[in-house]
This record gives C-alpha cells, sequence and structure tokens, in this order.
C-alpha cells in the first residue's frame, strides 16, 4: 500500500523504514509488517539488543533535560528524529521551559504526517522533511527559519543517526555544518553504535547494511572525530546508559546499580559544547 502525504511524499508500506522499525522495537504501533519482520530479526536471532533502542531514548531524555534546565538554550535541531514517542524533545524541553522551541528533521513522510498530527497546537515545534545529509536545505527552511534565531545558542541533536550515515557520506562533514552556522554555547548531542569488536556488532551490522544498506558501527575515536572543534563534556563518549544516568528514573531502563549488557555497551552517548 502506498499513501500520499501533504507534500506528495509517498508512504511506502511494503518496504521497511528505519524510523518505524526503531518504533516498533519500542513498542510503537505507527509500523507494518515489513517493518515488524526485521524487527524481529533483532528480537529473535539478536536476543538483547532491543536494550540499544531503550538505552538510547534515555540517553536523549536526560541530555534535552539537562540543556534545558542547566544552559540557557532553549531552541533545538532534532535530526532524523524518527517517529514521534514517549518524551520527544519538545516535551521534554517544554516541560522545563513552556518557550522553548523545536525543528525536527527526518526524511520519512510517515514521520512528517504524525508529528504534524502531534503538533497541531504547538506554535513553537515544527516538522521539516529533509534528507539530513543535505544540511543546507535543513538550515535554509522556511520552517527552521521561521523557528531558530541563529544568533543564539541551538542544541544540534543527532540521536542514533549519524550512524545511519556512511563514511562515503561523510557524517563528519554533517556535523562540521552545523558546527559552522551555530554561535558558540550551543550543545552537540550524539548517539551513536559503538562498535564492540565483536560478534554481535558484526551481525547487527549486516542486517543493517543487508536491509538498508547503511547502519556503520563505529568505535570511540571515530566518533570522537566526529564532534571535531567542539568541547567534549564530561562523562565523554560512553555506553549510553552511563551517560549521566538517573538512578531514579528507570522508565527506559536506565540503572547504575547493576552490570551492563554486551547491547547496552553497543550505543554511546555523548555532550559537546561549541567553544
Amino acid at each position: 500500500m502506498i499513501a500520499m502525504t501533504d507534500e506528495g511524499s509517498r508512504i511506502d508500506s511494503t518496504k521497511p523504514s528505519i524510523a518505524r522499525v526503531y518504533d516498533y522495537l519500542l513498542g510503537g504501533k505507527d509500523n507494518y509488517a515489513v517493518d515488524r519482520e526485521i524487527g524481529d530479526v533483532f528480537k529473535r536471532d539478536l536476543p538483547g539488543s532491543v536494550a540499544i533502542a531503550y538505552a538510547n531514548r534515555a540517553a536523549l531524555t536526560r541530555a534535552i533535560a539537562q540543556i534545558a534546565t542547566t544552559t540557557e538554550v532553549r531552541q533545538f535541531i532534532d535530526l532524523g528524529s524518527g517517529l514521534p514517542t514517549a518524551d520527544n524533545v519538545h516535551q521534554v524541553a517544554q516541560r522545563h521551559d513552556p518557550e522553548s522551541r523545536v525543528v525536527y528533521v527526518d526524511t520519512d513522510p510517515q514521520v512528517l504526517v504524525h508529528g504534524r498530527a502531534l503538533l497541531e497546537e504547538n506554535d513553537r515545534t515544527r516538522f521539516v522533511m529533509a534528507d539530513i545529509r543535505d544540511p543546507k536545505a535543513v538550515r535554509t527552511h522556511v520552517d527552521t527559519a521561521a523557528l531558530i534565531d541563529f544568533d543564539k545558542p541551538v542544541a544540534v541533536v543527532f540521536s542514533a543517526i549519524l550512524h545511519h550515515v556512511n563514511d562515503d557520506e561523510d557524517p563528519a562533514g554533517i556535523v562540521r555544518y552545523w558546527r559552522e552556522q551555530v554561535p558558540s554555547g550551543s550543545y552537540f548531542f550524539v548517539s551513536h553504535f559503538r562498535s564492540g569488536n565483536n560478534a554481535e556488532t558484526q551481525e547487527a551490522e549486516r542486517v543493517l547494511q543487508q536491509t538498508f544498506g547503511r547502519g556503520r558501527w563505529r568505535t570511540d575515536d571515530e566518533i570522537a572525530a566526529l564532534l571535531e572543534g567542539l568541547d567534549l563534556l564530561d562523562p565523554g563518549i560512553v555506553p549510553a546508559p552511563l551517560w549521566r544516568p538517573d538512578p531514579v528514573d528507570s522508565r527506559w531502563g536506565s540503572s547504575t546499580e547493576r552490570e551492563l549488557t554486551v547491547w547496552e555497551h553497543l550505543i554511546a552517548a555523548a555532550l559537546a559544547r561549541k567553544p
């Protein structure tokens, strides 16, 4: 089945979508059989791998809350945002300051449809349909221009998206573009598949590359290289559950009182600041 969005883009339910597979792994309902088939490969053949999705979501929530409560930044660009779920960036940020403004960016037309429906009455949040590999198109989009003041610090969010940018697509160049566009005092949050040099990494990467033609596990050094020119903040690049953990909030599986699983080591999180 193919449905049309209001911008003429097609939602193709016969081909799997990274956003919808991720939605399925997080327990969402905005997915199709073809997405669940891929998601079940992870659930069935790579038991425990779903922890990556939960650990990533928890770290993102904590990062947005910390930016909103400990800095003066009140505008966010969420690149490769995926389908709306619990504790979206605007919900976390606006919980602390209702004046916070958020631009979501994704290339999946279904994300656009569901996002705009969710935010119909929220005039401080917009959804932009664009490819993060074309950052200038995002930067100059009318909705970005309407909401984001680039003369003031911005929080740029790369949550679980840069690992879907292959090496020949210059992920470092994408980050560099945004570093050059935002003023001093801006923040960059990155979560990224973290190579464990083990069988789990190899098999998960194989499944994603075979299905989508993308999905790149990188080492800590390679992730750090993506943040060149930025000041990496404590605790650095660490497994997502260990990034400024909240021992009280366990909604997304966050815990500081147990050993991490092998899968939880395979998603890293980091926060950096433009000097």
